[in-house]
């Protein structure tokens, strides 16, 4: 039985939340500010994290930030759940390590939904380790096994989001792929009207990836269409890039 540890102080939301999750089969675990929450996590080890924003002592995003630093909580897939509604709150989020964004108020089906997506998504090998799909174009290498990506001969560390992103947008090298498409593939639910959990995530990619992410050179966008990804082809006579890779 997969365990969910939700952090909120909203204790009515927290309930309500906690009665629909073991109705729906899961183990839960509740804490109601920043410190107990991250401890929590700690100690229980949870399969899935629901975590409010406005939290007493330590607020979410710290919390988030802290649960990512740690080796031990790094890998745990976090769903904010919060009022902060504002584009730039959700890319707040999705910078400090969440997975996925939904604001309150919210439907219980969405809710259930975007949770079995996120286990289903990271409780796994992903689907490029399980079939026989492009795994590497030209200078780019996917190891599924490890969630890396060998880049002109240098191995760059990706999450599990940025992983699928990247491995969605090499089955259609040279191709535009659209923000309903990613969402669906990446994310495992349907889209809706908000690409901005894409955006900061092909930002991310960018960073690691390309040699000035402000003038992407292979991961492109398509205004108006989605994204495309263009690499030089194996015969390619084209020198390595020099990218920066964070720490």
């Amino acid at each position: 039985m997969p365990r969910i540890l939700v952090i909120d102080d909203d204790l009515a939301i927290s309930e309500l939340v906690a009665v629909n999750l073991e109705m729906a089969g899961y183990d839960v675990s509740q804490a109601e500010d920043g410190v107990k929450g991250q401890a929590l996590a700690l100690q229980l080890q949870p399969d899935l994290i629901m975590l409010d924003l406005m939290l007493p002592k330590v607020d979410g995003f710290t919390v988030c930030q802290r649960l990512r630093r740690d080796e031990r909580t790094a890998e745990i897939p976090i769903l904010m759940l919060t009022a902060l509604s504002q584009t730039q709150n959700k890319v707040e989020g999705f910078n400090a390590g969440a997975d996925d964004y939904l604001t309150k108020p919210f439907e219980v089906e969405e809710l259930l939904a975007r949770i079995r997506a996120l286990l289903r998504r990271t409780d796994r090998i992903p689907q490029a380790a399980k079939h026989s799909e492009i795994l590497n174009y030209g200078s780019l290498t996917l190891v599924p096994e490890r969630f890396e990506a060998i880049w002109f001969k240098t191995t760059v560390k990706l999450t599990h989001l940025e992983f699928e992103l990247l491995h969605c947008l090499l089955q259609r090298h040279g191709q535009t792929v659209s923000p309903s498409e990613i969402l669906r593939e990446v994310w495992g639910y349907d889209p809706d009207d908000d690409i901005e959990t894409i955006r900061v995530h092909i930002r991310h990619l960018r960073t690691k990836l390309e040699p000035d992410p402000r003038h992407p050179r292979y991961i492109k966008t398509v205004y108006g269409a989605g994204y495309c990804l263009e690499l030089p082809s194996v015969s390619s006579e084209i020198e390595d890039p020099v990218v920066t890779i964070p720490e």
